[in-house]
């Protein structure tokens, strides 16, 4: 196991924020895995639960399964990750073709929604017809790009059902700011 220590200092508008990191990993040597390079994924981190979301909410759209056996549940799931992975694959393709655009600015609701309507105008189509689902699925990610991705500069909270209006009172600071971060590494031990 290696224990990497580190201080992260996020400044924007509002000033400098520090605090510290403790990253405990299985990847051993500090060769092949900088101690900086695995801290600079410090943002990345919730990555994994952007992809459960994508999957539980816009494919499933808060449905639960539909099967009532295990071999059933399993062809479910087996059914939605290779639709999630087709559609990220379609995604990345997109964003490959055009250089500097980060995989990041791709929809993955815009993804799912072409995809719906290709196959959904493929209903009556001829045989013999090619139903291009890549390039229409790629041509409407690049048409509707998201904002670049703006490093998280908050902590991650517990939000509170209290009401959902209370988000949008006037005290609620929406705005964007450019934000840089320095990483100082302050112990790397194996």
């Amino acid at each position: 196991m290696r224990v990497v220590d580190a201080e992260i200092s996020v400044q924007t508008i509002d000033g400098v924020r520090t605090g510290g990191y403790r990253l405990i990993t299985t990847l051993l040597d500090p060769r092949t895995h900088p101690a900086s390079e695995l801290i600079k994924l410090y943002h990345r981190r919730w990555e994994v639960e952007t992809a459960y979301l994508e999957i539980k909410s816009s494919i499933l759209g808060g449905r639960v399964l539909r099967a009532r056996t295990p071999d059933g549940i399993d062809q479910e799931v087996y059914a939605l990750l290779v639709v999630y992975q087709i559609l990220r694959t379609a995604m990345t393709d997109a964003t490959d073709s055009r250089p500097g655009t980060s995989p990041d600015r791709a929809s993955f609701t815009t993804a799912l929604n072409t995809a719906r309507d290709q196959v959904t105008h493929a209903a009556g189509v001829l045989a013999d017809t090619v139903i291009d689902l890549v390039g229409a699925i790629g041509r409407a990610v690049l048409a509707h790009l998201l904002p670049e991705r703006r490093i998280r500069v908050k902590t991650r909270m517990i939000k509170r059902s209290n009401s959902k209006y209370q988000a949008c009172g006037p005290n609620v600071d929406r705005r964007s700011y450019k934000a840089t971060m320095a990483i100082d590494i302050i112990t790397n031990t194996c």
